[in-house]
């Protein structure tokens, strides 16, 4: 297998060559990714089972409410998005660190204690959940003893990262800008952690974490990731790509901040969120219109082509549907006087899923097209099935949030303009609910599918591994 994998191989749309063997992984602690993206994929397999029960339940079939209540499942279903998320994202800077930084990893032994000490947090806090031990606080729901572990668990992650940077023979833009947004993620769950008698107060610092995260620091996890993933692909020079970051940052920083005052119309803040808030939210599609020009001036401009289309599909795919979702969608009902009616309605979940999808599913699954085959040697890309994965989840999705803004505007019609019980609107909507599960099994055929080809390629494999 070694001998064959460092043959150059000679791509259908070019003539130049390409030695694969320039793209397989160059140390060895790269392997460690290998487990964060498994223990990514079957979290997100788990948050589509409880997605499917939330979806059953809108139309009434609710029979397992005895045992899930629905806040227990909606709570699981976020919860759960926000683990699998960070796991992959620890899992790229585990595969994008070391060799970005032309150094091994600090220490995989303390890589792989965090990775199970945050699954032994996940599964108390689900646990927890269906036993109504929790703080109740959207998004913020997990007990407060699994807090402190969770800021145990990051402060140990980020040592090692930041030791392997440190011990490394260079520090690249790109890897800086992913350390960034990592650091600041952690920094920004603090406020979560905060106690606050007043309501106004308790949701003016948790929304520090949940805005500040999704539609701020995490932007910067993204445009790291982005920009590896830009740099290894299209061949691209690394000056010209890292370029774009500093532009990148700025945008996030600038609207992303002062953005977070729409969630602060309504809570007793000072009026003047409301034009803060409604002006910078304005400018937040821009950031992420930046990424999506990014992406696909980078891939125009790439001399090389890569033979691995599917990690391609999903890096230039992240850049446009997180425009949509998190750009204009976001920006389509978050203005002060849009927003007046539509927050708190299934408009809001809506955005969420395509935004969520967009920005980080995306990107995670496609740092993990992109390493899979590096880290096993096994070159299962660029298949009828890997395609299949990538359009059929996409087209699921762009079905699901249709159907999401139709029973949201349906709801914000009857509830809020013509006042009908909220109840009742829940029932005249159960139709699009019937909607929102079909495209949402396509949506989950396209998953499974990719999910399997992830167990295709097998463990990662010594004979994967080349001179640095």
């Amino acid at each position: 297998m070694g001998s064959q994998q460092n043959q150059p191989i000679k791509s259908k749309k070019s003539n130049k060559n390409i030695n694969y063997k320039t793209f397989i992984m160059k140390y060895k602690s790269q392997k460690i990714a290998y487990w964060f993206f498994l223990s990514a994929l079957l979290l997100f397999a788990l948050q589509l089972v409880f997605g499917f029960t939330m979806g059953f339940a809108h139309m009434g079939y609710d029979g397992l409410h005895e045992i899930s209540p629905f806040n227990a499942m909606r709570a699981t279903h976020t919860n759960l998005l926000v683990v699998w998320l960070l796991l992959g994202f620890m899992g790229a800077a585990y595969y994008i660190i070391p060799e970005e930084s032309q150094n091994e990893l600090y220490s995989p032994k303390l890589a792989i204690i965090q990775l199970l000490s945050f699954l032994l947090v996940g599964v108390v806090a689900i646990v927890g959940f269906h036993m109504n031990w929790w703080e109740g606080r959207k998004f913020l729901e997990i007990p407060r003893p699994l807090d402190f572990l969770v800021v145990v668990n990051v402060l140990a992650f980020l040592f090692n990262v930041l030791m392997t940077l440190f011990k490394g023979k260079r520090q690249t833009t790109t890897s800086l800008v992913l350390m960034m947004g990592l650091f600041f993620a952690a920094l920004l769950y603090l406020p979560g952690m905060l106690w606050f008698d007043s309501q106004t107060l308790d949701s003016f610092y948790r929304w520090y974490v949940v805005h500040l995260w999704v539609e701020g620091v995490w932007e910067l996890i993204m445009g790291g990731i982005l920009a590896f993933l830009l740099i290894k692909i299209t061949g691209v020079d690394r000056e010209v790509i890292e370029k774009w970051l500093y532009v990148i940052v700025g945008l996030t920083f600038l609207s992303g901040i002062l953005g977070t005052g729409h969630h602060y119309y309504y809570i007793g803040t000072p009026s003047y969120w409301l034009w803060i808030g409604g002006i910078f939210s304005a400018l937040e599609p821009l950031a992420f219109l930046a990424m999506a020009l990014f992406a696909i001036k980078m891939y125009r401009k790439g001399e090389k082509k890569h033979p691995n289309k599917t990690a391609l599909q999903w890096t230039i795919g992240t850049a446009i549907v997180s425009f949509v979702g998190a750009g204009l969608l976001g920006a389509a009902h978050t203005l002060p006087n849009i927003n007046l009616y539509t927050h708190g309605t299934l408009v809001t979940a809506m955005h969420g899923h395509m935004a969520f999808w967009g920005a980080y599913g995306m990107l995670v699954l496609a740092i993990i097209a992109y390493a899979m085959p590096n880290l096993t040697g096994r070159k299962l890309y660029d298949t009828g099935m890997t395609r299949a994965a990538f359009w059929l989840s996409n087209i699921g999705m762009i079905g699901m949030t249709v159907a999401f803004g139709a029973a949201g505007v349906a709801q914000v019609y009857m509830e809020r303009i013509m006042g009908v019980d909220f109840m009742e609107t829940q029932i005249e909507i159960q139709p699009h609910f019937l909607v929102l599960i079909l495209c949402a099994t396509v949506f989950s055929l396209g998953i499974i599918l990719y999910i399997i080809n992830f167990f295709k390629y097998g463990k990662p494999t010594d004979e994967a591994i080349i001179t640095a």
